[in-house]
């Protein structure tokens, strides 16, 4: 059986004010995800949205969310997370998504689960991992986020013999999927994503393999997991933004930005984050700089004037800063531009299409993905010396 490592935290290094908020937007997130619970149907919705004068009004259900929500409940004491869902333990939940996973058809889904139902000791799951098996993760085309998340459940399921069989296969896959820019694509193969946007990786697809292989490297799962994990890392840091911005879409070619926006406030707070610290807890570089730079963007967004895109009075943090655009229409742009010549782009957009559009909704996974970032380890400050 594979044992994991305990994780060496290095939060000693960042800085005070990024620990203070990081936090801060713990006990938002609390505050926050009760009222997105639905105890009826045992699932978080799929968002909360704006409503003029009033509390934001809770939007459909999702299993996916669902998942994601209770690997950060599992990072908090049992009695918080049961205020959250209405006295039901997070294991309940868990044990009701294994249950329901006939509901889903995704690798994604199927991963997730099987990941919050180890990481909160629960059961049955071998009907999940077979499941997942049945995707064919190691050679069926798949969203690089998915087999991202596939990985990350396989090295943390440490219970089940047929898991251990699908690290390094699945690994290797991701490791190769990586060209040397260290920029992933959007599915893996590339060519399964649509001609124009092959070359075109977004963010997302750089920090879910930055975490799963920073898990696999700990668990000693591939040899070169740390090495492509350090430089997918090192280059979104590159191209950080010069507020702290997290860009959206990226070049696999070259590495460099194809479209910033929309600057999505859970990339800041929580999935960059989450990528970063989890690279330095396997034997990486604690790019913490980023880390606080990416905070201070979403405590003061210079396209917002200043403002933040945190909602303290309601809880929430609101989604994103996007162009005030035709739906995606610069994105496509950028995309066919860059698909003609890596290095062209259409030029006047930001002039054409300024980035000032607040997104009036929050997501579940994005509070839960918090959690899961910040752990308690992780967020106290440094121990005095004497």
């Amino acid at each position: 059986m594979l044992e994991l490592t305990e994780p060496k935290t290095r939060t000693a290094t960042l800085a005070p004010q990024t620990l203070s908020r990081a936090r801060q937007l713990r006990q938002l997130a609390l505050d926050g995800l009760g009222r997105m619970f639905d105890p009826q149907r045992g699932l978080f919705v799929f968002r909360v949205r704006r409503v003029p004068g009033g509390s934001p009004r809770p939007e459909g259900h999702s299993h996916r969310y669902t998942a994601i929500t209770l690997l950060g409940l599992a990072e908090v004491p049992d009695e918080a997370a049961r205020e959250v869902l209405g006295g039901r333990s997070p294991q309940d939940l868990a044990r009701a998504l294994l249950a329901r996973l006939d509901e889903v058809d995704n690798l994604g889904d199927v991963a997730l689960t099987l990941w919050a139902a180890r990481r909160l000791g629960v059961g049955p799951r071998e009907a999940a991992l077979r499941r997942l098996c049945a995707m064919d993760p190691v050679s069926q085309a798949h969203p690089t986020v998915e087999l991202a998340w596939a990985l990350s459940a396989v090295v943390v399921e440490d219970e089940l013999p047929q898991a251990a069989a699908l690290r390094a296969p699945l690994a290797e896959r991701l490791i190769a999927a990586a060209p040397p820019s260290g920029i992933f694509p959007h599915h893996v193969p590339a060519s399964a994503s649509p001609r124009l946007r092959r070359h075109v990786g977004c963010f997302a697809d750089q920090v879910y393999p930055i975490l799963a292989l920073a898990q696999a490297a700990a668990a000693g799962c591939h040899p070169a997991a740390l090495r492509v994990a350090q430089r997918t890392a090192r280059q979104i840091c590159q191209e950080l933004g010069p507020a702290g911005q997290w860009w959206w879409h990226y070049d696999t070619r070259t590495g460099r930005v194809i479209e910033g926006y929309p600057v999505y406030a859970v990339h800041q707070d929580s999935m960059g984050p989450m990528a970063l610290l989890a690279l330095a807890e396997a034997g990486g570089t604690l790019h913490g700089e980023a880390i606080a730079r990416g905070l201070d963007w979403l405590y003061a967004a210079p396209e917002l004037g200043g403002a933040s895109l945190i909602d303290e009075p309601q809880k929430v943090i609101w989604r994103k800063v996007a162009r005030r655009e035709p739906r995606k229409f610069v994105r496509r742009l950028q995309a066919a531009c860059s698909a003609v010549h890596r290095n062209l782009r259409a030029p006047a957009v930001d002039w054409v299409f300024s980035a000032s559009s607040v997104d009036d909704e929050c997501r579940p996974y994005h509070l839960g993905w918090i959690l899961f970032a910040w752990t308690p380890s992780r967020t106290q400050p440094p121990a005095a010396t004497s």
